[in-house]
């Protein structure tokens, strides 16, 4: 549903739109909240953070519309706005679009165009939170973001929208390249960079292919995260599908070794931590998962051999019916008092 926030003085327009969108109101596809100036509308935005758009006359008492547009790029710059204004106060609808301000409809009002222009408006404001999400899941694009983006995540916006600390139910898979160390210390650097990239390349498209999304690389290693429904079943699917896929890579020869890649597999599910983890001083953060799953995924990927899918024994009790396994037997993780039932994944 969307929340969209009507700012005008003029009382009768509050009653022409919930007239005009009583249908969409009752379906709930539209929440209108109304103010009567600049300042009601900040207090309203307070109260509300949730809303998408705001649609703003120019003239109003206290605090006018341009005012309002300055003050809400620094409440809120997600939020996108439209100015509802009279034809003849073009000068101030352009000096409103200079500000910021998304589109502009003129008074008296055609609803067919102001409906129009908030669902290309509403369009808009989803994608670039989308754009912000796929910031926070894969903190590998931080290293090519414009520098303004970055200042911006750092802002107690992004940090209240964005950024919220969370537990969330879940999957981690811990992948690693089995024996790339050997290749690393005598390869070219150029030759190992363009090496691991292309099989990390491979590795990320079968995960993303199953809604995963990557949380770090370690190394020769990536740490995966799988949310949602059936998190287990996709997070076992695509480690099959990447195991599969290295298995059929071609073999790497020249004139430092022989190299055949294979891979190792961890993966636990459960509760885990979710929030902007490092430190402040340096503004270094990584948005990231931590916790017990975390960690067991981790040694469980540590005690799998080559070609392994390893699984704990309350992960095997979910999918069993659904993936053919096998069991390994007992081993003691660290900080772990009692010993862990494992299985391996076949298929």
């Amino acid at each position: 549903m969307a929340k969209i926030l009507v700012v005008d003085d003029e009382t009768d327009l509050e009653i022409l739109i919930k007239q005009k969108f009583r249908k969409e109101i009752r379906k709930k596809e539209y929440e209108f909240l109304f103010a009567v100036n600049g300042n009601d509308a900040l207090e309203k935005l307070l109260a509300d953070p949730e809303v998408d758009i705001v649609l703003s006359d120019i003239n109003m008492p206290e605090m006018d519309g341009l005012t309002l547009l300055n003050k809400l790029n620094e409440l809120s710059p997600l939020i996108q706005s439209v100015i509802v204004s009279a034809y003849g106060d073009m000068e101030n609808i352009r000096t409103a679009m200079n500000r910021g301000a998304f589109d502009f409809v003129t008074k008296p009002i055609n609803f067919e165009d102001l409906t129009l222009t908030m669902e290309k408006t509403l369009k808009h404001a989803r994608q670039l939170k989308q754009t912000l999400k796929a910031i926070k899941e894969n903190n590998i694009l931080r290293m090519y973001v414009d520098q303004n983006v970055l200042n911006f995540m750092g802002s107690r916006e992004y940090e209240s929208t964005i950024m919220d600390n969370e537990t969330i139910e879940g999957t981690v898979v811990f992948i690693d390249i089995c024996g790339f160390t050997s290749i690393s210390e005598s390869a070219p650097a150029d030759t190992v960079v363009k090496l691991i990239n292309s099989y990390f390349d491979e590795m990320v498209k079968e995960i993303m292919a199953l809604e995963g999304y990557i949380d770090k690389f370690i190394g020769d290693a990536i740490m995966a995260v799988f949310t949602g429904e059936y998190h287990l079943d996709r997070a076992i699917d695509a480690a099959l599908a990447v195991r599969n896929k290295i298995n059929g890579l071609p073999g790497l020869e020249g004139e430092f070794s022989r190299f055949n890649p294979k891979v190792t597999i961890g993966i636990k599910s459960g509760e885990m931590i979710s929030g902007n983890i490092g430190s402040v001083s340096l503004k270094r953060l990584d948005y990231t998962v931590i916790g017990d799953t975390v960690n067991t995924a981790a040694r469980l990927e540590a005690v799998a051999k080559e070609n392994q899918i390893v699984i704990s024994e309350s992960c095997y009790e979910q999918v069993k019916e659904s993936f053919q396994c096998e069991k390994i037997g007992s081993i003691q993780l660290k900080n772990k008092a009692s010993e862990l039932v494992i299985y391996e994944v076949i298929a």
